[in-house]
């Protein structure tokens, strides 16, 4: 039986061919086993990395309404077959007038079984563990069992899928696999199956649409012309149905609330792209892991979109590497690094050693973030407005004092502690002249983590005046109640 080895596996790269998939790896695993069983361990091993730091971070008030309380809202509210209100942005408000993102009703089976915020977080690191199944059985296959699974791992840990995972819970949870699935078979030239990963981008988030143009794009240059300009033609008229008229048709002021961002102005439209530096910085951060190798494959094609809006949008939270907004594009870029090492020809023997080392240094990244990326996050201290070496038990043991089913104004940082058996609004936008809940539960200092302190500072010196007094303070938590 032969045997696959590290010079196998280089000349695998320098002839654009695949090592050969029978033999023995480095510990006596047949290599047809290791390459079935290896992109599923790491996809376990992640899964419970990433749910049991989700977890923690909700148990130590990481989380906030903003935005794991407004998404457990919908979800409920799908659990329990009504539209995806979100009390948090506003009474009555449908959160499919805010972005659009249908496909969370498959969030709703398993949190009507297990309805609290920890079942949304499990369900988006499940989802975000299996986009490695597909990297790592492409790296593998392409690069052999070693290196394929050290690329997987880099991805897996990359800081794109870290800041997701690390920051409550989003939409795209769905389209990183998607995204990971599907070019992964525009790889290996198995275009039905890419075209059915990529058509239900669309119900994802309004955005994606136009990465579903993106891969009929790419579908055109491999030269599935009919395919990909249909696909392109799909993926631009449901943006525009999406952005134009369902999203308003939701929306209480019947318009696409974030259209303002990407509003023409006088700046020169190449430096509104590329500044401030720190829109360099993401992309620079983005291409890092992959030894910019990743720019060496058409596939990067796909990350185009979601970089152009990005940079030109008008809001500062889209530029950086912070929050969840460059989860979407670590598959593409990795499947894409995995891609350019399949079949770049180095000229020189010092090139291809390099490249043999890149999947190390994607996974050496990887580790090196991972104090940062994923401990970190678990162990923080309690958020601003809880004060210092407060029992975050205490706090939770406080707010039960609020009976189920009642309305009530939370501070950002208490909301998704409430959300599972309350209807939740946000404090300090409520209680207001039109409207006040029975009951207000803010944090005893004032919380910062949405509002500038000055504005909480007004709200809670109005609560008096809006009919509502004190009933309890313990714990850095303070209860009001409407008389």
């Amino acid at each position: 039986m032969p045997y696959v080895t590290e010079s196998s596996t280089a000349a695998g790269l320098v002839t654009g061919l695949a090592p050969r998939s029978r033999g023995f790896g480095a510990r006596g695993w047949p290599v047809h086993r290791l390459t079935a069983v290896g992109p599923w361990l790491l996809a376990v091993a992640l899964f419970v990395g990433y749910a049991t730091c989700s977890i923690v971070r909700h148990r130590h008030l990481g989380t906030a309404g903003y935005d794991l309380g407004i998404f457990e809202q919908a979800v409920r509210a799908y659990a329990a077959g009504r539209a995806p209100v979100s009390e948090l942005k506003g009474p009555g408000f449908n959160l499919l007038g805010d972005h659009f993102h249908p496909i969370l009703a498959l969030l709703a089976p398993a949190y009507r079984l297990f309805p609290a915020p920890e079942t949304l977080l499990v369900q988006q690191a499940a989802l975000t563990a299996l986009s490695v199944v597909p990297i790592a059985r492409l790296g593998m296959r392409l690069l052999g069992p070693v290196r394929g699974l050290a690329a997987a791992v880099g991805y897996g840990l990359s800081g794109g899928i870290l800041n997701a995972v690390t920051f409550d819970i989003h939409e795209i949870c769905f389209a990183v696999p998607m995204l990971a699935f599907a070019a992964v078979a525009l790889v290996e030239r198995r275009w039905a199956v890419a075209l059915a990963w990529t058509v239900p981008l669309v119900l994802v988030k309004e955005d994606l649409p136009l990465t579903v143009a993106a891969v009929g794009a790419y579908l055109v240059l491999m030269g599935r012309r009919r395919m990909g300009i249909g696909l392109m033609a799909f993926g631009l008229v449901a943006m525009l149905l999406i952005v134009g008229v369902l999203i308003p048709a939701a929306n209480p002021t019947e318009s696409y609330p974030y259209l303002g961002n990407a509003a023409a102005d006088a700046q020169n439209p190449v430096l509104r792209l590329l500044l401030p530096d720190t829109k360099l910085v993401t992309l620079v951060m983005v291409l890092l892991p992959t030894g910019f190798l990743a720019m060496r494959s058409p596939i990067l094609l796909l990350a185009v979109p979601t970089l152009f809006w990005r940079f030109w949008s008008t809001s500062p939270n889209h530029w950086g590497l912070q929050f969840h907004y460059s989860a979407v594009l670590m598959p593409i870029v990795f499947v894409a690094m995995v891609d350019a090492l399949a079949t770049v020809r180095p000229r020189r023997i010092i090139a291809e050693r390099a490249l043999r080392l890149v999947p190390y240094w994607a996974a050496l990244l990887g580790l090196a973030g991972l104090p940062a990326g994923l401990i970190a996050p678990a162990q923080a201290p309690p958020p601003t407005g809880i004060p210092a070496g407060t029992s975050t038990q205490a706090v939770r043991t406080a707010l039960a004092r609020v009976p189920d089913g009642a309305e009530v104004a939370a501070s950002n940082r208490l909301a998704p502690q409430l959300t599972r058996r309350c209807e939740v609004y946000l404090f300090p936008t409520f209680p207001a002249t039109g409207f006040r809940p029975e009951w207000v539960a803010i944090t005893e200092l004032p919380d910062t983590s949405l509002v500038a302190a000055e504005r909480d500072s007004s709200a809670r010196a109005a609560l008096p005046l809006l009919g509502y007094r004190e009933v309890a303070r313990r714990d850095g938590v303070v209860l009001y109640r409407r008389w």
